[in-house]
């Protein structure tokens, strides 16, 4: 329905001609802004009330386990249930941060909920058989366990913006709350957060509408060819520009190997689109320090390159 109102608005009202790039760019642009706030809006609402049940001891003592990769990999596989874009994965990020979950716990699901999800899982199976939809499952989650477990490593605490430790909430004042100040609780927590973000949201939308609608369609398949021994990297490079979910990349995943490119370039190209995409950095820079945010796309995006790599090597 967002789709065709954003086709009826872009194409009718506006009327731009539909396949032309400007019309092509604006009209991802008003679909994937009311997409995206309603996504955003309907997450934190939902995260707020559900966090007013559950106090930040309860949900640290969940995820902070004794064994840290044990939490790690807790927070990956969680990460699988909640298959959220990369930007409406953020809010519920920040819901961690502030119940006191460790920085590297909080970051395997940052990176689990776009990068791996059921749909997608069932959309592999079908097109490529088992074995290259459990390749997904286990080196999305690998990704994820690994990059969080290097960021709690390197101990990035003080690079996590002052506003997200100020915010914490404590575990009576919401046990004590009635259920009708629950949901005001949550509709405030709602708009202070969305008035936060919000610029960054627009900015990060009108960066992705701009790739799409003017990035060459064959600029992969011209950059990181098979016979291209730096494909992979630039696949990645490639990759975080753009802006999809892991469900909605599959049909181009389809058309990659259809044109002949390796299961691991196009492997590391689906992720880095999941993953790692520009948008979300532009909202996650509200909620990070340059440091960390630079610091956690580096990880990830050198992770995600050794993935490729090996599965080129080894298919």
């Amino acid at each position: 329905m967002l789709k065709a109102l954003a086709d009826y608005l872009v194409f009718g009202v506006f009327g731009m001609a539909p396949g032309s790039r400007l019309g092509e760019a604006l009209d991802f642009f008003v679909y994937d802004t009311m997409k995206i706030f309603l996504l955003l809006t309907t997450i934190v609402y939902v995260v707020a009330v559900i966090r007013s049940y559950f106090s930040p001891e309860r949900t640290r003592r969940i995820l902070s386990h004794k064994r840290e990769h044990v939490g790690n990999v807790l927070a990956a596989l969680l990460g699988i249930v909640t298959p959220f874009c990369s930007c409406s994965a953020v809010p519920l990020f920040i819901g961690f941060v502030e119940s006191g979950i460790p920085l590297g716990v909080t970051f395997s699901f940052l990176v689990s909920s776009p990068m791996v999800n059921e749909v997608a899982l069932i959309m592999l199976w079908g097109l490529f058989g088992w074995k290259i939809a459990l390749i997904y499952i286990g080196s999305g989650v690998a990704v994820a366990v690994v990059a969080g477990m290097v960021i709690g490593r390197l101990r990035m605490e003080r690079h996590v913006q002052d506003y997200v430790w100020e915010i914490k909430v404590g575990s009576a004042e919401l046990l004590e709350q009635t259920f009708r100040e629950k949901l005001e609780y949550a509709s405030g927590y709602t708009v202070g957060l969305l008035k936060k973000i919000w610029p960054y949201v627009i900015v990060g939308i009108g960066l992705g509408a701009f790739i799409h609608g003017y990035a060459p369609e064959d600029l992969l398949v011209r950059y990181a060819g098979r016979d291209n021994p730096l494909a992979v990297p630039m696949a990645v490079l490639i990759g975080v520009p753009l802006y999809s979910n892991a469900a909605g990349i599959i049909p181009v995943v389809q058309a990659l190997m259809e044109k002949g490119l390796p299961m691991g370039t196009v492997l590391a190209f689906m992720m880095a689109v999941t993953a790692l995409s520009l948008p979300e950095a532009v909202i996650l820079k509200n909620v990070l320090k340059t440091r960390l945010l630079c610091t956690f796309f580096g990880i990830v995006a050198a992770a995600i390159v050794v993935v490729g790599y090996m599965f080129n090597a080894i298919l």
